[in-house]
């Protein structure tokens, strides 16, 4: 075991399912060169599983067969957890550091994850204006400055599942006139996996168009 790496939750067999060794495995990358390429701080490895490897994962029943698009993947959280999840749909991890995008085609050859797809760019700059079907993101911005970054990448009628800390609500009363300019609507708050996890994932799922 690597020194200082959480030990693998009992839950995590059960939230990976059937991927729980690709699971390991890229939590073991993870673990081992995170820190070197500034992809996780120096804390974090005491809580990797249970704050970012599950916290990620819980997203995946959300998505829907598509082209799911993940903006400021970074090392892979929770692209390439989702990707290793639902090997149904296609995702493309959008990035614009070089040194991370590097690190998420090593990460996607290694785990032999053909879904994946890395773009190099800002994602207001990325050329997917309108192409997908849902967009992810975690960690990035506050919901006023990332739906006007993340809304005109979707398909009409596309979805947001951006997930998002406890103060996701007043998150959502500082974005209206966001929400408002890009006809986001349907917007609900949902919580992922109470009684399987310590730690609970909050998800901001809307529809846009």
């Amino acid at each position: 075991m690597i020194g200082g790496l959480e030990p693998e939750p009992a839950a995590a067999a059960e939230v990976f399912g059937p991927h729980i060794e690709r699971g390991r495995q890229f939590t073991e990358a993870l673990a081992r060169h995170g820190e070197e390429l500034g992809l996780i701080g120096p804390l974090e490895l005491p809580r990797l599983w249970t704050r970012h490897i599950l916290n990620s994962a819980l997203v995946s029943p959300l998505l829907h067969p598509g082209r799911v698009g993940d903006v400021g993947s970074g090392a892979g959280l929770p692209g390439l957890v989702l990707a290793i999840m639902r090997p149904d749909v296609s995702f493309t991890l959008i990035e614009p550091m070089e040194r991370r995008v590097a690190w998420l085609e090593r990460q996607a050859g290694e785990l032999g994850l053909s879904n994946v797809e890395v773009v190099r760019a800002r994602a207001e700059e990325s050329k997917l204006k309108g192409a997908l079907d849902q967009v992810t993101a975690r960690a990035v911005s506050a919901l006023r400055t990332l739906i006007p970054v993340t809304a005109p990448l979707l398909r009409p009628g596309g979805e947001l599942v951006l997930m998002k800390g406890a103060g996701v609500d007043g998150e959502i009363t500082a974005a209206e006139k966001a929400i408002r300019k890009y006809r986001v609507h349907d917007a609900e708050v949902i919580v992922l996996g109470e009684g399987v996890v310590s730690e609970v994932t909050r998800v901001f799922r809307a529809t846009v168009g």
